[in-house]
């Protein structure tokens, strides 16, 4: 069967369907258990959490289900960054703030000792599969998972950065191609060079590693599902076709924007994070546009604009939200995830027979 591969197998899971770590609070626990419970494998995005939130958001997944589940954690950046450049993306987002009765935001660096204390929760609580974007973990700690017996999981945008992840000890390694919604996982080269879309790229990546391949970016349905397939991927990762789910705990007006936006009003922007991704169009990412060049690394700039991506979302200003997007909104689907998943595996058995009717 179409199903059964040594993902699935070595995941314990009935279809090679994983749902993306998204961080920032998309990835709800109900979310999770959800995706497990219909049959793929549900990840908390655990990016920016910390230990104590993980801890909690585990046990409450482990109350609702009894499936696999895995959870996504960033490599951590500690760019340097200077007074000027904070002064400036400060100066350029102070009417934003000032819109929004906020103060003024002074930058903490990220903690130092967040990434050690988020793997420590992964091998407390014992976490069938941890996944990593944004780089390699250090090796230590890629065998100090798997004796615990923790699947894990890189990302890579090329060829290179897939070699790289075996090298590392990866057991599998997402594919991610330029269609995907938000951050991308590139980390060695530049961003530009690393715009390679997923059925280019997964081919590649599949003829030159022996580890498992997941494709991801730009898949909504059983017809992308089918076609990494038959690319050589052994599973897909879906992010934005969640993100519209009833138990996603994305901002309503980020969910209705997914479902009312074309493939044309979505841009790569750094002016949210510092780090390019892929997002719905709006007036924070258009009068900012022409500065990005200038605006801190991140997680600098991500850390400068928090408190107005929040604010603007509790105060129903779409205008200022992140709102992150894969290239195939038009495909996205305001239902509960048992039912997008059902609608996926019945997609990807219609497309088999239709397929075997002209043989």
């Amino acid at each position: 069967m179409w199903f059964e591969n040594k993902v699935t197998k070595d995941l314990k899971i009935n279809y090679p369907i994983i749902q993306a770590g998204m961080a920032g609070g998309v990835t709800t626990s109900e979310l999770v258990a959800a995706v497990s419970n219909a049959g793929g494998l549900g990840t908390l995005g655990a990016g920016y959490m910390s230990p104590s939130a993980m801890s909690e958001s585990i046990q409450k997944i482990k109350q609702l289900t009894s499936k696999p589940f895995g959870v996504n954690i960033f490599i951590p950046e500690f760019p340097e960054v200077s007074e000027e450049e904070l002064n400036k993306s400060n100066r350029l987002l102070e009417s934003f703030r000032k819109e929004l009765n906020l103060p003024s935001k002074t930058y903490s660096k990220p903690s130092p000792t967040l990434f050690d204390a988020q793997i420590e929760v992964v091998l407390e609580h014992k976490v069938p599969v941890c996944s990593f974007t944004f780089g390699l973990p250090p090796k230590e700690i890629v065998q100090r998972l798997k004796k615990k017996n923790i699947i894990v999981i890189g990302t890579a945008t090329t060829v290179k950065e897939a070699i790289l992840n075996e090298e590392n000890g990866m057991d599998m390694v997402v594919v991610q191609g330029s269609e995907a919604g938000g951050h991308r996982g590139t980390f060695s080269g530049s961003f530009e060079n690393a715009m390679i879309g997923t059925m280019a790229l997964v081919p590649q990546v599949v003829n030159q590693v022996s580890i498992p391949v997941i494709a991801a970016g730009g898949i909504m349905d059983g017809r992308g599902v089918l076609a990494s397939l038959v690319l050589g991927a052994k599973a897909v990762q879906m992010g934005t076709a969640f993100v519209t789910s009833m138990e996603s705990g994305a901002n309503e007006h980020h969910k209705e924007a997914i479902l009312n936006t074309t493939e044309e009003d979505l841009v790569v922007t750094a002016s949210f994070s510092g780090k390019p991704a892929r997002g719905i169009q709006n007036q924070f990412i258009t009068d900012l546009k022409e500065h990005e060049d200038s605006l801190p690394g991140y997680p600098v700039q991500n850390t400068l604009t928090t408190d107005i991506r929040r604010e603007a979302a509790r105060q129903n200003r779409p205008e200022w939200m992140s709102m992150w997007s894969g290239q195939n909104p038009r495909l996205s689907q305001k239902r509960f995830v048992k039912e997008i998943m059902d609608a996926i595996i019945k997609n990807v058995n219609d497309q088999i027979e239709g397929i075997s009717k002209y043989y």
